[in-house]
């Protein structure tokens, strides 16, 4: 799994690379602000990319002293530095879009412009799908942050081409610039996802209500042989989840047995959510039979 990411993520760095020299190289060629803008995002791209592919070779640490509980939350770090650096991005389009709105704008070389964002926008997107598959399979919120990061580049340059189409067919400057603020607008919406994601593994958010779901689904599976459940508590790290809640089991049952159940919960709700820490809590139960739904004879073995 972690050779895969890192894999994805160094093909994203040499990707964007490559990008960066095209945009730059048009940018300077065309005068155009818009594939300036773009150029500008894609180099901050490069940053998040480096960052996350850091922050994935961090996390696929194994636990240690300092950190029982392994390293995964560099991921979910590396994905609030990357998040912070598209809005940077999107506030510095949009401040050249309107200052180049205010003194005017002059674009030459059109058509060179066009066909040079077609190819960023072919290559951007066939890289940010192959790392969002990836992401998606490993449930790396890094490599998550870097795909939603080159997507923000598919649609700016998307924007772009759009701009500089509008502006060979009307001969209007200033559709460029103003095609750079939509672009802005596209990054902070990107940039706000992102954020909300990675920042949600910081302060230990609960794992989404159908996973939930699932935990609780698996357990009703078992009502034959335990009273209840309760105190359901979930939190990700990284790709990790850790589950943990008390199990409430009938009087009568010995300790190999309880601990015999619990291996078997641990071992079905690790195979229904990938990459999850299941920590049990046994509890006998408090003698009230006339609501449980167990019967009598079941309590009173061994």
């Amino acid at each position: 799994m972690r050779a895969t990411k890192e894999t994805a993520a160094k093909l994203s760095i040499v990707a964007v690379s490559f990008l960066i020299a095209m945009k730059v190289v048009a940018s300077i060629v065309t005068g155009s602000i818009a594939i300036r803008a773009d150029a500008i995002h894609s180099a901050i791209d490069l940053v998040g990319a480096i960052i996350g592919l850091v922050g994935i070779k961090i996390a696929g640490r194994p636990p240690d002293r300092q950190h029982p509980f392994g390293h995964g939350k560099a991921e979910n770090i590396a994905g609030v530095v990357i998040s912070s650096l598209i809005f940077i991005a999107a506030v510095t389009i949009a401040y050249q879009a309107i200052s180049r709105l205010i003194s005017g704008a002059t674009v030459e070389l059109v058509t060179v412009g066009i066909y040079v964002t077609a190819a960023a926008i072919a290559i951007n997107m066939a890289v940010s799908w192959y790392t969002m598959r990836v992401a998606r399979r490993t449930d790396s919120v890094a490599l998550e942050a870097t795909a939603r990061d080159l997507l923000a580049d598919v649609l700016s340059s998307a924007a772009v081409l759009v701009g500089l189409i509008l502006v060979r067919i009307t001969g209007v400057a200033l559709l460029d610039p103003i095609v750079a603020l939509l672009v802005a607008l596209l990054i902070f919406r990107t940039a706000f996802l992102s954020m909300r994601r990675s920042f949600g593994g910081l302060v230990d958010t609960k794992l989404p209500r159908a996973e939930e779901n699932e935990i609780i689904a698996c357990l009703g599976e078992h009502g034959g042989q335990l009273v209840s459940f309760h105190k359901i508590r979930t939190r990700k790290a990284g790709s990790q989840r850790y589950i943990d809640f008390h199990l409430v089991v009938p009087r009568g049952v010995s300790v190999e047995k309880a601990h015999s159940l619990c291996d078997q919960l641990e071992q079905e709700i690790e195979a229904r959510l990938s990459y999850a820490s299941v920590t049990i809590h046994i509890e006998p139960c408090d003698g009230n039979c006339e609501k449980c739904s167990l019967t009598p004879d079941l309590c009173q073995r061994d």
